[in-house]
């Protein structure tokens, strides 16, 4: 079944209804120019209340291009189970996180050299849009995306929504789906309905056997 992880989280009350929904992941934003920029101790008290209740959901810091003390201190203040590199991080720098990172990329990578994981996800596949970390609403290359999903269990980003997720995991067949805008009411702010819907498109369309 689709692992689906839905991004940008700010509050407890959206972090509690994304997983009502169903979300196997929650993703917590550190790159101050984000409109979904949570700051460290917003994203402690909201952790503790999750890993007290929630504790089979994995919890991720989302940063881009943050020096590599700063991002540790926020994965153990706020007990954060991986950090998505979303930036132009080096593999020198994916090495001094791992084994608790992985890297985003915005496009898709000609290799993947100097970023590998042992265990899922191994990467996440973005849209590539000049000037953005993410969260741009713009849907990534499916068809490009399909072919790497063949080899690595990744996480499908880039314009997903309600409505285009069944397509995405029909066509691509990742081993996980993540969305930040497509369900939200603003930016910024979950939508319970929206992310209801999601996941159940996104878990219902096939079983991809990873």
């Amino acid at each position: 079944m689709t692992i689906v992880k839905i991004c940008g989280i700010k509050t407890l009350k959206d972090a509690q209804a994304a997983i009502n929904a169903g979300a196997d992941y929650l993703g917590f934003n550190f790159h101050p120019k984000s409109v979904r920029f949570i700051e460290k101790s917003a994203c402690a008290e909201i952790a503790s209340v999750l890993k007290r209740e929630h504790p089979q959901v994995k919890l991720v810091g989302v940063f881009v291009n943050s020096p590599v003390d700063e991002m540790k201190n926020i994965l153990q203040t706020c007990h954060l189970d991986l950090t998505q590199l979303h930036g132009d991080e080096t593999p020198e720098i994916f090495a001094q996180l791992a084994p608790h990172a992985f890297r985003a990329f915005r496009g898709i990578p000609e290799s993947n050299a100097g970023y590998e994981r042992s265990e899922a996800p191994f990467m996440l596949i973005d849209a590539a849009v000049k000037g953005v970390y993410g969260g741009s609403g713009v849907t990534a290359d499916w068809t490009a995306a399909a072919k790497l999903a063949q080899q690595y269990p990744l996480l499908l980003a880039g314009g997903l929504t309600p409505e285009n997720v069944a397509d995405a995991v029909r066509q691509v067949n990742p081993w996980g789906v993540d969305v930040a805008s497509g369900v939200e009411s603003a930016p910024g702010e979950k939508d319970a309905g929206k992310m209801s819907v999601f996941v159940k498109a996104a878990k219902q369309t096939m079983d991809n056997g990873r």
